[in-house]
């Protein structure tokens, strides 16, 4: 296989799981169970457990839906987590600029560095834009963000959506140094791909056949080296793991035993991505698909009640570090996995699979995130 020029050259990954902040667990597919609901608490328990169990990232997704304010819940649980990276989505123009960069630093030093950002920009609610608009809204904002993060003294900013004058860039310093949190972003579209491979740091994708990865990471790989850059490659997707494949099979079958076709539709339409074009390419793969495995050990019924991420790496231990062994020998660097329900599927994961997984922090292995032991919040801000 073709070397891809990826940042980050050594063979780790960041192994990272998910909180469902946005109304997203189930025992059963698409029916709501109390016992799950997106609160503050139960999502507080899935943090917890994963930085007790060794996953050395979580997502915390954004949405208007009933759940948690990604930011807010990120900086709560800051000081009641001892080693884990949060990886906080964040949809670009909901905040202005200067603002925005200054609460992000706030939560960086709440963190002591342990902060990444996941740049969206799907529509913001309420509001319908063209990917045009948004994409170019998104592009300043991340330019003003890492100017403020990266620059001294005063900050000039005059561009299509934002004029910014400011005397200086003090309130907006990070924990992390050489350039601030890192940034993550998913897209397949033309425009979103652009957005990353200029800006920022590590491209997620959602799970497709091994060939259509291959073909986008190294699209992605020539896009990023025309603006001088290299980018490191991280996949999202869901896991389902048990010491067999009949019972990990079987507990894929089971999950989605309730569900109802029409109120999957209705689930998957309350997202603001739902229309997106990596959305309709999830549905492409799986109307395509063969009892609903779009490849060995890939299965899409996740899909048929959630936008998004809609696939699942189905197997026992051996078959499901196989295939992300695969993955990361085409140059993945980070896992967002997730599972249903998330608090169980958090625990059947680390004890299969995630030991066997040589980890890394990828903010550490770009120089953003100087490794230290866990200190007081007292502990005095690095200047």
């Amino acid at each position: 296989m073709t070397e891809l020029p990826i940042r980050t050259t050594e063979r780790k990954c960041e192994v990272a799981w998910f909180s469902a902040l946005c109304s997203d667990d189930y025992e059963f597919l698409g029916i709501p169970d109390g016992s799950l609901r997106s609160s503050y608490e139960h999502c507080g328990d899935i943090v917890k457990k994963a930085d007790t169990l060794g996953y050395q990232n979580i997502l915390l997704p954004s949405g208007w839906i009933a759940g948690q304010d990604a930011l807010a819940f990120a900086a709560a649980m800051a000081p009641q987590t001892a080693q884990i990276n949060q990886l906080v989505a964040l949809r670009m123009g909901e905040v202005w600029p200067p603002m925005l960069a200054r609460a992000l630093a706030t939560v960086d030093h709440i963190a002591k560095g342990r902060l990444c950002i996941n740049i969206i920009s799907s529509d913001m609610p309420g509001i319908k834009e063209s990917n045009e608009v948004r994409y170019a809204r998104a592009s300043e904002i991340i330019q003003i963000l890492q100017g403020l993060w990266r620059t001294n003294g005063p900050f000039e900013w005059k561009g299509e959506f934002y004029n910014i004058s400011l005397p200086n860039t003090e309130p907006a310093k990070p924990y992390q140094q050489n350039g601030g949190p890192l940034l993550y972003f998913g897209g397949i579209s033309p425009a979103a791909q652009e957005l990353c491979a200029k800006h920022c740091d590590v491209f997620l994708m959602w799970p497709e056949t091994e060939d259509r990865i291959a073909e986008t990471m190294r699209v992605m790989s020539e896009k990023a080296a025309a603006h001088g850059r290299k980018i490191d490659f991280g996949f999202r997707t869901h896991v389902i793991v048990r010491e067999t494949e009949a019972e990990a099979r079987a507990a894929a079958d089971r999950l989605i035993s309730k569900l109802d076709a029409a109120k999957g539709a209705e689930i998957k339409a309350r997202s603001q991505d739902s229309q997106s074009a990596g959305v309709k390419r999830q549905d492409e793969l799986r109307a395509q698909s063969k009892d609903l495995y779009i490849e060995p050990h890939l299965w899409s019924g996740i899909g048929l009640a959630r936008s998004g991420c809609a696939s699942a790496i189905v197997g026992d231990p051996d078959q499901v570090l196989a295939k992300l062994n695969r993955y990361m020998d085409m140059g993945m660097r980070a896992f967002v996995l997730s599972g249903y329900p998330h608090l169980e599927e958090c625990d059947l994961f680390a004890k299969h699979v995630l030991p066997r997984l040589p980890s890394c922090r990828l903010n550490e292995l770009q120089g953003r995130r100087v490794p230290d032991p866990v200190t007081p919040l007292t502990t005095a801000p690095r200047t």
